[in-house]
């Protein structure tokens, strides 16, 4: 029983990376399609993998806090 239930984080922390990293992109290509420098772009594009990512954790560990 532990062991799936430590499967299903795992899946959960890579199916919330793979979410931050689509986010990063799309922000990337936004700012870049708007015009703006290629440094601005990444820079842009970190915070939000960085938000993204924070806020999948965030409610992950809500939702492991109130299951128990």
């Amino acid at each position: 029983m532990i062991a799936s239930s430590v499967v299903v984080l795992l899946f959960a922390l890579a199916a919330s990376v793979l979410l931050a990293l689509i986010i990063g992109g799309i922000a990337i290509a936004l700012v870049h399609w708007d015009g703006g420098s290629l440094p601005a772009a990444l820079s842009r594009g970190g915070v939000a993998f960085a938000g993204t990512l924070t806020l999948c954790c965030a409610i992950l560990a809500i939702l492991l806090g109130t299951g128990r």
